[in-house]
């Protein structure tokens, strides 16, 4: 009875893939956030190399991994897909239940796959400082790693609330070497202005970007690196489902359901989207299911409108499901799921009905995780109980049904630097948060205006 499924070094994909080569029907265009027309290569180059930028706009099916990445991707990949056996157990369904786990890398998450191959080629072009923001950690945890393995000076601002939650991520990253503050900061003009307006602002993704940006674009020594949301970052995670469609061949199954939790989108899609574009190329066609947090529902609540990706509106406009710019979510442990806008690559293959949505709240995904833990030894990350709670519903499902459906979802990272958060669940102190309608209202009223593009 196999347990995990590795994959030998030399099968380590050498390229990426990218669904926009697959898609039915093109993306909707980036607006410049002035002008309202569309970006052009030379508006990004404040931001983010010209490799990136090219990676942003390819619509080429495979875009290849420079052999310096692959090295440190070596560290970690080709991560292990594991058969969950225990859970399966514990569940008594009738349903195979397989994750990809990727809390196996330095930083105990999925996102070294992009912090790498940025730092990269932010390197090759002589960049020597990035700014970021960070949420629950992970990925400013990630970014921090890959500047010390490029010499690179790396600035990570975090939420607010997050950083108070878990500082042990935050010493983490300096013990990479980066410098963390806690987001809005004095440090930026926009900071001061968000602060000067509510002196105990919890903060929020959307300010901790637009800091991050105001820092970026006043020194051409520095760029701009964001762990999700953007099509590159999306490109750089499609490792995951890469590798585990040829371990699903090693454990002669595949799946009949694929689940991915999201916040920005890019575990989601690193898991879903190479076998979305196999199905759309006319292979196995899985249902594939996106788990959210309740209390931010982008997918599921959310507006597929333009609208900016941070909250000062200096970034361009992309077309994807959005709460709302100035949407400041509650507290909640997922701090990585504390996003109001979804990656317009994820946000278009949901317009064209390539997967499906629902959300859930705290409580019910930690009592989840816990389960997942007592069964498979694995303590997930808040975000990541998300995805165990719907892969769990999916093999009750097929309890009910009496089906042996074949279930698969990302793993993305480990809980280690989250028991705070599991210490308050079993004292039962987390709270359940719903976004009601009128908060809802008050978002969306603010989206820009933009014509017909």
């Amino acid at each position: 009875m196999t347990t995990k499924y590795l994959l030998d070094e030399t099968r380590m994909p050498k390229t990426w893939y990218n669904i926009q080569a697959d898609f039915p029907e093109p993306m909707a265009p980036v607006l410049h956030p002035v002008t309202k027309e569309p970006v052009g290569p030379a508006d990004l180059e404040p931001l983010f190399p010209k490799a990136l930028i090219e990676q942003e706009v390819s619509t080429e099916r495979e875009i290849e991994i420079p052999e310096p990445v692959r090295e440190v991707y070596r560290l970690w990949r080709p991560a292990p897909l594991y058969r969950a056996h225990g859970l399966e157990k514990a569940l008594g369904t009738t349903a195979k239940i397989f994750y990809k786990y990727e809390g196996v890398s330095p930083a105990g998450s999925h996102k070294p796959n992009t912090a790498i191959p940025q730092a990269f080629y932010n390197k090759q072009e002589g960049i020597n400082r990035l700014t970021t923001e960070t949420g629950a950690g992970q990925w400013g945890t990630s970014l921090s790693f890959a500047g010390s393995l490029f010499d690179m000076d790396v600035n990570v601002f975090q939420v607010r609330v997050s950083y108070d939650q878990k500082p042990y991520r935050r010493a983490v990253m300096e013990t990479y070497g980066a410098k963390c503050v806690a987001s809005p900061s004095n440090l930026t003009e926009f900071g001061r202005k968000v602060l000067a307006e509510n002196p105990d602002h919890t903060g929020s993704l959307g300010i901790a970007i637009s800091e991050a940006v105001e820092l970026a674009v006043q020194d051409p020594n520095t760029k701009y690196a964001l762990g999700s949301v953007l099509n590159h970052v999306l490109v750089h995670q499609s490792i995951i489902g890469l590798e585990a469609m040829e371990q699903m061949e090693m454990a002669d199954a595949w799946p009949d359901v694929i689940v991915g939790c999201t916040g920005g989108g890019s575990n989601f899609a690193g898991i879903a989207f190479p076998f979305m574009g196999h199905a759309l190329r006319g292979g196995e066609s899985p249902r594939i299911v996106a788990v959210e947090p309740s209390a931010c529902p982008t997918l599921t609540r959310g507006k597929f409108a333009y609208d900016y990706g941070d909250t000062a509106h200096m970034t361009p406009l992309t077309k994807m499901h959005t709460l709302g710019s100035q949407f400041t979510p509650p507290g909640f442990h997922a701090g990585g799921l504390r996003y109001h806008g979804m990656a317009p690559m994820v946000s278009h293959a949901k317009e064209l009905g390539l997967f499906e949505a629902t959300a859930y709240t705290q409580r019910e995904c930690f009592e989840a995780g816990v389960m997942f833990a007592r069964a498979e030894g694995i303590v997930p990350a808040p975000e990541a109980n998300h995805a165990v709670k719907g892969a769990i519903e999916e093999a009750l499902r097929c309890k009910r049904e009496g089906t042996s459906e074949v279930i698969l979802f990302n793993l993305c990272g480990h809980g280690h630097f989250d028991m705070a958060a599991y210490t308050s669940y079993f004292a039962g102190e987390l709270g359940d948060y719903e976004y009601d309608d009128a908060e809802l209202g008050m978002a969306l009223s603010g989206l820009p205006s933009v014509q017909a593009v």
